[in-house]
C-alpha cells in the first residue's frame, strides 16, 4: 500500500494535463537518479573513510617532517 505522501503526489500529478505530468515525471526521474548517486557516494565515503583518514594523517606527517614537495 502506498504511503500518504505517494498518494498525495499521485493526486497532484493527476490534476495536471498529461503533457505537464510527463514533464514532472522527467524531473522526478532526474531528481531520483541524483539521490541514488548521492546514496552511492555516501556509501563509498563511509566504506573508505578509515583509509582516507590514514592517508591524510600520513600526508600531514610527511609535511611536518619536510618530506613533502609542493606540486
Amino acid at each position: 500500500m502506498p504511503s500518504q505522501a505517494i498518494t498525495t503526489v499521485v493526486k497532484m500529478l493527476e490534476s495536471l494535463p498529461e503533457a505537464m505530468q510527463d514533464h514532472v515525471v522527467e524531473h522526478l526521474y532526474d531528481y531520483l537518479a541524483d539521490l541514488q548517486d548521492e546514496r552511492q557516494w555516501d556509501a563509498v565515503v563511509k566504506k573508505t573513510q578509515p583509509q582516507l583518514i590514514e592517508a591524510a594523517r600520513r600526508a600531514k606527517h610527511a609535511i611536518a617532517q619536510g618530506q613533502a614537495t609542493p606540486l
